[in-house]
């Protein structure tokens, strides 16, 4: 019988041997990845080897072509996404979690780690009590499973389980357009369809305007149409406006609406003192999503859903368990067989079987640096925010475009000489991405074309904030004397 050719005993030496390419990476001195394509393209390509090269020469070509030419978005200058490079504990809890307990399942101290993470993450963020939660791929399914729900509670109240008998009637959920687009995904995968979805007038902070929210509701309603859920934003991704919370919270109650808060984003945001009181009223949502891949160094594939009633998870997501599951039972008095009694059945909670070990990764972090350090890094990220908005409103040269809530920043470069300053701006984001070192990403706010860094790497810190505006600064102005 033939040996297996994998290395399965070897981890010491293998990762030993990775990491130290992984930590040349984090020196990031490497070019961007997209300059030279063409050589690691093809360094990587070809058939499909008939006969293996062994695990040292595949940690070899993962030191020589693939970990350099990484993503860009691990730099601590990158503010361009929502997400960003996990910490060192998000990466060895990572590690940890896929090599000790393969599979959410069983009672292990790893899938015993999802619903203490869960409560700590509620208790951090100071959700209602019981409410309860499970993680997900992240955002786009945090707000499935969230809104899953609400579509099965909304039908239950007049008769019918979605879950068994599908959509039976024309369905509203309302957001605006400063909604995430997986809110509208969700919608539409749940089957009550993308038109299903209405988009609620915004105030001139690009938030929800709740007096349009009732004439909305009171229209659609007279139309015979049926609320399934009101969704408002705690940070939207664009700019981190926080909607009225409270006063949706009590229009939703009000029509016997489900009310979810998507916090994927921003909900981290409660943490710091100057904002926390844009949240009042988050108690009073029926779910609640946050991403740990985002504000909370972990790597990505991490989101949660917190709902206050858990049976609609059940009665969304649960079908007969497969004949090699067995049971999903968890108490004991009720164990039958040999897979009774071993730990929540989070699969029967959410869209997924196999996941990995989320919540050891969510409580590592926690553990590390305690609710004081996510707090420093929640405030110290929406104090640079705040800084570079006013370098903007006080410099001749630049315009803020919006006053900042969180840790997004939205401005831009402004001259006397410039006949066109979209086009302007468009240049000057144009040169920051080839010159590699303050990637910040872009919006529209209104008609205007901004510059919008958003701060939420744990390595992103002030200098990197002040040399961004430098150097759009830097740029605009020789673009102006025709340098460029």
């Amino acid at each position: 019988m033939k040996k297996e050719q994998a290395e399965c005993d070897n981890l010491s030496f293998l990762f030993n041997r990775l990491v130290t390419y992984l930590e040349q990476f984090q020196r990031f001195e490497h070019p961007d990845a997209m300059r030279n394509a063409e050589s690691w393209q093809a360094a990587l390509s070809g058939p499909v080897p008939k006969k293996g090269i062994g695990a040292e020469k595949v940690i070899e070509e993962f030191g020589e072509h693939i970990i350099p030419n990484g993503s860009q978005i691990a730099k601590p200058g990158c503010t361009s996404y929502i997400t960003t490079a996990a910490t060192d504990m998000g990466s060895i809890a990572t590690l940890a979690g896929i090599t000790a307990s393969p599979q959410r399942v069983g009672l292990t101290a790893f899938n015993y780690l999802e619903g203490v993470a869960l409560d700590w993450l509620a208790d951090m963020f100071n959700l209602s009590r019981g409410m309860q939660g499970v993680l997900s791929s992240g955002g786009s399914t945090a707000n499935l499973i969230g809104l899953g729900a609400a579509r099965q509670w909304a039908f239950q109240q007049i008769g019918i389980d979605a879950s068994a008998e599908g959509v039976q009637r024309a369905c509203r959920v309302y957001a605006t357009g400063q909604s995430h687009h997986t809110v509208h995904r969700a919608v539409a995968v749940l089957g009550m369809g993308r038109n299903a979805m209405v988009h609620v007038q915004l105030d001139q902070k690009l938030r929800m305007c709740p007096d349009a929210l009732k004439r909305q509701l009171q229209e659609d309603k007279a139309k015979g149409a049926l609320p399934v859920a009101i969704v408002a934003n705690a940070g939207s991704t664009n700019t981190g406006a926080i909607d009225p919370i409270e006063a949706i919270a009590e229009i939703a109650r009000e029509h016997h609406v489900w009310f979810h808060v998507d916090g994927a984003y921003g909900l981290p945001g409660r943490l710091d003192p100057q904002v926390a009181h844009l949240y009042k009223g988050i108690e009073l949502a029926d779910s609640v999503t946050v991403d740990a891949h985002k504000w909370l160094g972990a790597p990505v594939g991490i989101g949660a859903t917190f709902v206050k009633h858990y049976q609609a998870l059940y009665d969304t997501f649960t079908q007969g368990a497969a004949d090699y599951l067995e049971s999903t039972t968890v108490k004991e008095e009720q164990v039958e067989n040999s897979m009774d009694g071993m730990g929540v059945p989070y699969y029967d909670l959410g869209v997924e079987l196999s996941a990995p070990a989320r919540g050891a990764i969510v409580w590592a972090l926690i553990r590390e640096i305690g609710v004081e350090g996510m707090t420093e890094r929640i405030c110290r990220h929406n104090a640079m925010a705040r800084q570079v908005a006013a370098q903007a409103a006080e410099h001749p040269n630049l315009e803020l475009a919006l006053e900042p809530t969180l840790s997004i920043c939205c401005f831009r470069y402004v001259h006397e000489k410039a006949s066109d300053l979209n086009a302007l701006n468009k240049t000057i984001h144009r040169q920051l991405m080839k010159n590699g070192v303050n990637i910040p990403s872009t919006t529209m706010v209104g008609d205007k074309f901004v510059i919008r860094p958003c701060f939420l790497g744990a390595r992103t810190d002030w200098h990197h904030a002040n040399d961004l505006v430098s150097e759009v600064l830097e740029i605009g102005n020789e673009l102006i004397s025709g340098v460029h």
